[in-house]
Order: C-alpha cells, then sequence, then structure tokens
C-alpha cells in the first residue's frame, strides 16, 4: 500500500503600502487576460509575495492546525493546500478558529486547493472541488489548480489506484478536465483556476483551447532547476509562476560521490551570498524567487524558521548574485513523478530529455 503523504503550503501575505508593491519587478509584467477576468490581478498580489510555509510531511493532525495558527498569526494570509495531501479538514479548522475570533476576515486570505489526478473526468471535478471547499470550512476559494496533466481513474475515490504494482491511468484529456474547471469559475465556487507540473507544449495547448487563461503554473524551481524557458513562456503569457521545494528538498538523503553536488542548503555560493547580506541561506533562496517575478512556498513545521521564512524583504540581490545563483543550474529535478509507472502515461510532463535528471525523488508534489 502506497503511504499517502500529508502535507500543507503557504505563501507570505506582507502588510506593504501600494506604492512599494508596485516598485516589485513582477508587478509591471503580469497583464490581466481579457479571457482570464479581472481575478488575474488579484493571483498576482497574493501569490507575488515572498517566502511560505509548508510543514513536515506526515505530520500529525493538531501539528498541522497549529502550523497554520501560527502562520496566520504571522501575518501570513496564502494558504496552498491540496486534496491528495489528506489534511484540508485540519487547515479549515484553523480556518474557522482564526475567522471565529474575530481579527481575520475571509477577504484577507488566499486559499489556493488542487484538483488530484483521480478526479480529472469532467463530471468528477466538482464534487472533488466541493469535497475540498467542506473540508476547508469556506464558501469558495481564491485559486483552484489541477495538480498534474495526469489523470487516474477514479476507483472509489483511491488516490494512487493500482494493480499489479503499477498506477492505473485514464485517458481523459486534461483539455477536458479544464472545461469543468471553468465551470467553477462561471458558478462563483472559486476566483481564479490554474495548472502544476505542465511543460510548455500543454501550456501552449490548453492556452489554446481554453476560455479561461490558466493563472498560475505550481512547478519545481530553485537554483539546480532554473527551467529558464519555462520561467520565460509562463511570464510571456501571463501566468504567474509558484515554485514548489526552492530549498531542493534538504530532507532527501543525498547521493555521495566524487561529481555529486552538495544539499542546496550547503551550497558554498548560495552561503557566501547569505553571509554577505546577514541572512541565512533559505531567506537568500527565497528571495533569488521574488526577484525572479517567482512566489515561493518552501516547507516548515518549526515557528523560527516560518517566521524567519518571512524576513526576506530588507534586503536586495544584485545582478551579479541573481547570476551567480542562476549558473548554478544543472536540471536536478527532486520531485520527478515517476512512481509506481507514472512515466508512461500519456501526458507526463517531464518526458522530454532537457527535463530529466539525476538523483531525483520518486514522488509526487
Amino acid at each position: 500500500m502506497v503511504s499517502v503523504t500529508k502535507w500543507c503550503q503557504f505563501g507570505y501575505e506582507e502588510a506593504r503600502e501600494a506604492g512599494d508593491f508596485a516598485k516589485r519587478p513582477f508587478a509591471a509584467r503580469f497583464q490581466a487576460s481579457s479571457t482570464s477576468g479581472t481575478q488575474n490581478m488579484m493571483v498576482l498580489r497574493h501569490l507575488n509575495q515572498g517566502g511560505g510555509l509548508h510543514p513536515i510531511r506526515n505530520s500529525p493532525p493538531e501539528a498541522v492546525q497549529e502550523a497554520v495558527v501560527v502562520a496566520l498569526d504571522a501575518g501570513y494570509r496564502h494558504v496552498d493546500c491540496a486534496y491528495f495531501y489528506q489534511n484540508e479538514a485540519e487547515i479549515g479548522a484553523a480556518f474557522q478558529k482564526k475567522l471565529g475570533e474575530g481579527r481575520l476576515k475571509r477577504d484577507e486570505l488566499y486559499v489556493v486547493s488542487k484538483l488530484w489526478n483521480s478526479f480529472h473526468a469532467p463530471q468528477d471535478v466538482k464534487p472533488a472541488f466541493l469535497k475540498s471547499l467542506t473540508m476547508l470550512n469556506l464558501d469558495y476559494l481564491d485559486l483552484y489548480l489541477m495538480h498534474s496533466p495526469m489523470g487516474f481513474p477514479n476507483i472509489s475515490g483511491e488516490l494512487m489506484p493500482q494493480k499489479d504494482g503499477l498506477l492505473l491511468q485514464s485517458d481523459v484529456d486534461y483539455v477536458d478536465t479544464w472545461r469543468a474547471m471553468e465551470k467553477l469559475v462561471d458558478e462563483g465556487l472559486v476566483k481564479s483556476v490554474g495548472v502544476s507540473n505542465f511543460n510548455i507544449s500543454q501550456l501552449e495547448r490548453l492556452l489554446s483551447m481554453c476560455r479561461i487563461k490558466p493563472a498560475a503554473n505550481q512547478v519545481e524551481l530553485h537554483p539546480y532547476l532554473t527551467q529558464p524557458e519555462l520561467v520565460e513562456y509562463c511570464k510571456s503569457k501571463g501566468i504567474v509562476l509558484i515554485a514548489y521545494s526552492p530549498f531542493g528538498c534538504p530532507a532527501l538523503p543525498w547521493p555521495s560521490g566524487k561529481n555529486s553536488r552538495v544539499p542546496l542548503l550547503e551550497n558554498p555560493t548560495v552561503n557566501e551570498i547569505a553571509q554577505k547580506h546577514g541572512k541565512t541561506s533559505a531567506q537568500v533562496l527565497i528571495r533569488f524567487h521574488i526577484q525572479r517575478g517567482i512566489a515561493t512556498i518552501p516547507k516548515s513545521i518549526t515557528p523560527a524558521h516560518i517566521m524567519g521564512n518571512a524576513e526576506v524583504y530588507d534586503f536586495h540581490l544584485t545582478h551579479k548574485e541573481i547570476q551567480m545563483l542562476e549558473g548554478l543550474n544543472c536540471n536536478m529535478r527532486f520531485i520527478k513523478w515517476n512512481l509506481l509507472g507514472m512515466e508512461t502515461h500519456k501526458h507526463f510532463p517531464f518526458s522530454d530529455k532537457k527535463w530529466e535528471v539525476s538523483h531525483g525523488r520518486s514522488d509526487s508534489q
């Protein structure tokens, strides 16, 4: 039996004056599309706010709820969830607690969830959405993402349906799934819709056939995997990028050997830049994304780290430092989505050679 990961993620909403926000590099790059409505600028405003929180996997329910409460008390406002993480009820309890205190309003939050692969059939999209909405104790979501372009058959709601040790695959077209997600916007259930783990070809196809443009694409991004072509493509189309695993999954066992890379948080270049600015390596990596116009959602369950991940607006990386960090790119992907034969799926997004790397993790994000 496959163990299902439990986690949740947060992005940081910093209370700053509008003039300060307007000076940020990405603010002028994103333009709302006529096919996306007026909500895309809200996506930008809430997602392009710096660091985030991502509690350690398999955290106990009470730890998840407490992490959300701590984060909200610390000023976090963008909360990134997913049905697959199997902890939306705990997050919803935290919402209920903080909203019930009367010091936090729903319209101050920016809540994101994701449609899991088992619910790609158009008739399954709305029920899956409503289940997440109910667990989160909310009346609407701000952003709903398709977790990946790959569909699984819906077999009694199983997250990872298998036969003979391999994941079962459905032939549902992600374009059909997207059209069902567009209807959620029409019905006022969600303000914006987007995708996750989509490559350029898949985005191009979706853009050519959609009625509502995807507002965001959540993908793995860090200095060891900068994905410059994808970054530039999304920016050219007004699609906000959200970086998961911005620290390069430091908790994973690291390969040893003469030519092996050191863990990203221990990389000498990252450490040198951090020391220069009097910051941690984690703060430098978050700032790296901010200055490239990319939102980040690193993981933590430690209150000190939650606070530290937000302290990224009082320094600025130089152009040379950005280039130094970009120069670390080696196309090292950690979340490879190649679990149980998933790499044979016709919509597998990382089949092109330029997406493939060694030392990756056979798990899903």
